[in-house]
């Protein structure tokens, strides 16, 4: 099968135009999806998680606010059915979903007209802090919900939204809980601070294969994702695009037109080549395309150095303030 397989390896690096991707196939699951090529990681449960997925926060419905969930706050105008709708169409088979996000219901729709095998799917929820605050069986109660609005019987991937405190560890524990139970396959976190995590782990029987955090070279928080990474916890970044306010930043554009892509295309290269989960969002369907198309090039050592450096003391320290009241 040797033979076989270097043909394989050659084309699909011709295809993708750029050797260096083809060397990483040996570390990403390449796999056509939906007519999209998608590479995964191994998580520490030895499960395979893509490394492109579809976000759906503030697609059709902006919540409340960020200390109340299920209620509505307002619609951005875009039915949220129609809208993660395209994004299967477009190929993503990753979505992104929360309860906080109040849209649940809407992805469920989406999913089921869309007629793709639940198999075909990776579908990834979070508890938040309201139903966190209320104890174990309240967290359970929430991820059957989830279950049902999204019309699974199991979930790929559950996550406790927020470090509550105290109350982290207990919805952990009923995270684990599901896990034994089969009804979800990897569990893990979402912006946690080394700190936080920390807390938690003395009272895990089963230890986080996520986490998920603003990552993207304006809030690029390197020694806590090394922490993470090098605990085997792995990276999920939200924010990628920094919702479309780094899109015109002058560094970016300029090394953007260098390889004669995007902004947002240079930013979702940025995080694989880093080995961390990249999760844009759009309600527009030609940039869902675009966001996706982060696979035929390669950024360059200098280049990767260069947007590495582009977050500031101040950016930093405006995260620990945030960080520091959310948790109030």
């Amino acid at each position: 099968y040797a033979p076989v397989y270097s043909m394989w390896l050659a084309v699909v690096s011709v295809a993708l135009g750029c050797v260096g991707l083809a060397r990483k196939l040996k570390d990403w699951r390449m796999a056509s999806v939906g007519g999209m090529l998608e590479p995964s990681i191994e998580l520490n449960d030895g499960n395979k998680h893509p490394l492109i997925g579809y976000g759906s926060y503030k697609v059709g419905v902006i919540p409340a606010s960020a200390s109340a969930a299920g209620g509505v706050g307002s619609t951005t105008g875009a039915n949220p059915k129609d809208v993660v709708k395209e994004a299967l169409e477009v190929g993503y088979r990753f979505l992104d979903c929360a309860q906080f996000y109040g849209n649940e219901k809407d992805v469920g729709a989406a999913i089921k007209e869309s007629g793709i095998p639940r198999e075909e799917l990776y579908l990834a929820s979070k508890v938040w802090g309201d139903v966190i605050y209320e104890g174990g069986a309240a967290v359970k109660k929430q991820f059957e919900q989830t279950l049902s609005d999204l019309g699974t019987d199991y979930l790929d991937v559950y996550l406790v939204h927020w470090p509550v405190p105290v109350k982290h560890i207990e919805a952990y524990q009923a995270l684990e809980e599901l896990k034994q139970a089969g009804k979800v396959r990897s569990i893990g976190l979402s912006n946690y601070t080394v700190e936080d995590y920390e807390e938690l782990k003395p009272h895990t029987a089963i230890p986080p294969a996520i986490n998920q955090i603003e990552v993207n070279p304006f809030l690029y928080r390197k020694k806590t994702i090394e922490h993470f990474q090098k605990a085997g916890v792995a990276i999920q970044a939200y924010r990628p695009l920094r919702q479309g306010k780094a899109l015109q930043d002058p560094k970016i554009m300029e090394i953007a037109a260098k390889y004669g892509k995007t902004a947002s295309q240079v930013l979702g290269r940025w995080l694989l080549q880093k080995q961390i989960i990249y999760i844009p969002k759009s309600e527009k369907k030609a940039r869902m395309k675009e966001n996706a198309q982060v696979l035929d090039f390669e950024l360059a050592a200098d280049d990767m150095a260069q947007l590495d450096t582009m977050t500031t003391a101040q950016a930093l320290q405006d995260f620990k303030w945030i960080s520091l009241t959310a948790g109030l």
